[in-house]
């Protein structure tokens, strides 16, 4: 039997260990050779990397009986570098070969059958007794979250993997000053089996404290309370203040976020505790510990300004000023000017911190004009909205006050106002939210204009958008995308043209122009009532971040369901998975209008 203490040697220990031929008073000629490892796989590299016979290789001080000597020395080094692989019973041979032009060290490793773990014992220490409705922490639930479990191969670097997340698993909750208090594990060459034992210490039980913040010095400390649903005696959760930490780097007030427990009190009990019982036997601690909550913030600039410029096919070239200000009479203000060949847009919006039941409330102003397939667009608003959920479950209501003005060829300007009210919800589970690969995105939006209030058309307005994606063997991606909407109302003329609906573009049916797809008035293409469309997309990863798509795109627009005769597009693409998203140009035929069209788009849009 052998016993395997708690700190296995590691690879580069155990090569590190053995004894390096020392450089002799009178060096002889150097001598080159060759080693050649005979050995499963997985060995061979591990030997290759960290065998004494390997990392002497060209070196100049190396002679013929330093070679020997490393030659004989192989076998024991080869077999304590195997056995943190799990293989105990291992035929080793090392020889040297002369009958060449150059030596050659010709190994051959036998491993035998691995060991594998034949039993497990997790002894728990110090656990003080749980009160009623706690979760509890015993040695059957964390055997079942064991990561080396009986029957698996004993390799040393999973032994102590394993080790270090069980602790870290009783750390996490209640009990973060936990710790190994000793580990073995004997090992039987002959039956090939592993018995394992651990023992855990609990260290004290801990509550949480109060918050004690700092670096804050423009911002208002309920920036951070109002963020904070942990209060003072719930049980210590590092869950809890990660997801405390993410709210705070996530309100934008903060370039730097650290959340932590304060475990200086309970350092200095122990300390305490020590002195005061030296020499007798160590006593649990009558209470649990309490743990403030430590928050250490750095502010971000209270203003930036950003600038940019850029390219699209759906409205063309493209500048933007960005301002952005952390406090505006208490409040972050977010403004926007945009300018586009087809398109133009200002827009400032007043952010309000997030309340105690983590909503987001705000308010703002805007303008927009957009020049498309012969309508011009002029919308001027105001707004307020709440947002409440996290990015994976996102929810939204918003409140508008709109007037709208369009103009069509030579026929008279036509004057909307309306006060609509919205609902979105959006669910993402990706596995990526920059480039994902794998998962979907649902969006559904239900609103409208409900009260003659300010508004010239009362209307409801339905609409659904979903994406998946699914990995199609070791490089490809399927890619597929359905949207329909629906408008109900008396006169469509009184509803803005912002809540009806057009088709057509990068993001919808590729093959026709922005919008290109709707109801024709005069030479113009105005929203219809009704909007379906649906995509599938493959794409190839030939030569990751690089890969080539094929895709099928249908849809339209219209003001009845019979009006909705679908239009194709299809074609052919490149990818590129940029730093900043995925960059995406493709060249699609509208069979509709029998033209090929080029499509540009940058990031991951939804």
């Amino acid at each position: 039997m052998l016993a395997v203490n708690a700190l296995c040697l590691a690879p580069v220990a155990a090569a590190q260990d053995q004894p390096v031929p020392p450089a002799p008073e009178a060096p002889s000629r150097a001598i080159d050779y060759d080693v050649r490892i005979d050995a499963p796989r997985q060995l061979r590299e591990l030997l290759e990397k960290n065998l004494d016979l390997m990392r002497w290789r060209g070196n100049p001080r190396l002679d013929r009986e330093q070679l020997l000597r490393l030659v004989r020395a192989a076998p024991e080094q080869i077999k304590t570098l195997i056995a943190t692989e799990g293989y105990y019973s291992p035929k080793v041979s090392a020889d040297l070969d002369t009958s060449g032009s150059k030596p050659v060290v010709l190994i051959d490793v036998a491993p035998g059958d691995p060991v594998v773990v034949g039993d497990v014992d997790i002894e728990l220490r110090g656990f003080v007794p749980f009160d009623k409705g706690s979760a509890p922490i015993d040695a059957a639930a964390l055997r079942n979250r064991w990561t080396l479990p009986v029957g698996a191969r004993f390799r040393t670097a999973d032994w102590e993997a394993a080790k270090r997340g069980l602790v870290r698993q009783v750390a996490q909750t209640r009990f973060p000053r936990a710790q190994l208090l000793d580990s073995s594990a004997t090992v039987d060459p002959d039956t090939h089996r592993a018995l394992l034992k651990v023992v855990i210490d609990s260290g004290p039980d801990a509550h949480f404290g109060g918050l004690e913040i700092e670096g804050l010095k423009r911002y208002p400390a309920s920036v951070i309370t109002n963020l904070n649903t942990i209060r003072p005696g719930d049980e210590y959760n590092e869950a809890a203040m990660q997801a405390l930490q993410g709210r705070l780097q996530d309100t934008g007030y903060f370039s730097g976020v650290e959340v932590s427990a304060d475990m200086s009190s309970v350092i200095a009990s122990q300390v305490r505790d020590l002195k005061e019982n030296e020499g007798a036997t160590q006593q649990p601690p009558s209470g649990p510990a309490v743990l403030p909550i430590l928050v250490r913030v750095t502010e971000n600039k209270r203003k930036n300004v950003a600038l940019g410029v850029g390219f699209s096919t759906n409205t063309g070239a493209r500048t933007q000023a960005e301002y952005d200000d952390l406090n505006v009479f208490g409040k972050r203000m977010k403004s926007n000017v945009l300018y586009e060949q087809k398109h133009q847009a200002a827009k400032a919006e007043f952010y309000l911190p997030t309340t105690t039941g983590g909503y987001n409330n705000s308010f703002g102003t805007g303008y927009d004009r957009l020049d498309a397939n012969g309508q011009i667009t002029r919308t001027t608003s105001v707004h307020a909205k709440r947002a409440w959920g996290s990015p994976l479950l996102e929810k939204t209501l918003t409140l508008e006050a709109l007037t709208e003005q369009v103009t069509i060829d030579d026929l008279p300007t036509t004057r909307v106002k309306s006060v609509p009210l919205t609902f979105s919800i959006t669910k993402r589970h990706l596995d990526s939210l920059v480039q994902p690969s794998r998962g979907y995105i649902v969006n559904a939006q239900i609103g409208g204009a409900f009260l003659p209030v300010l508004t010239d058309e009362k209307f409801v307005r339905l609409y659904t958008r979903a994406l998946g994606y699914k990995p199609v063997g070791d490089a490809g991606t399927l890619i597929v995308r359905g949207e329909f909407g629906a408008v109900g109302s008396k006169d469509k003329n009184g509803v803005p043209s912002t809540f009806l609906f057009r088709a057509g573009g990068d993001q919808s049916v590729r093959g026709y122009g922005y919008q290109q797809l709707g109801v024709p008035v005069g030479s113009a293409i105005t929203g219809g009532r009704y909007l379906l469309t649906g995509s599938a997309e493959y794409d190839y990863w030939f030569k990751p971040p690089w890969g080539a798509a094929v895709f099928y795109d249908v849809g339209n627009a219209g003001d009845n369901f019979h009006d909705l005769k679908p239009k194709v597009g299809y074609g052919v693409g490149a990818r590129w998975r940029s730093p900043v998203g995925p960059i995406n140009v493709d060249v699609a035929y509208g069979k509709a209008v029998h033209k090929v069209r080029l499509h540009f788009s940058l990031g991951f849009t939804f």
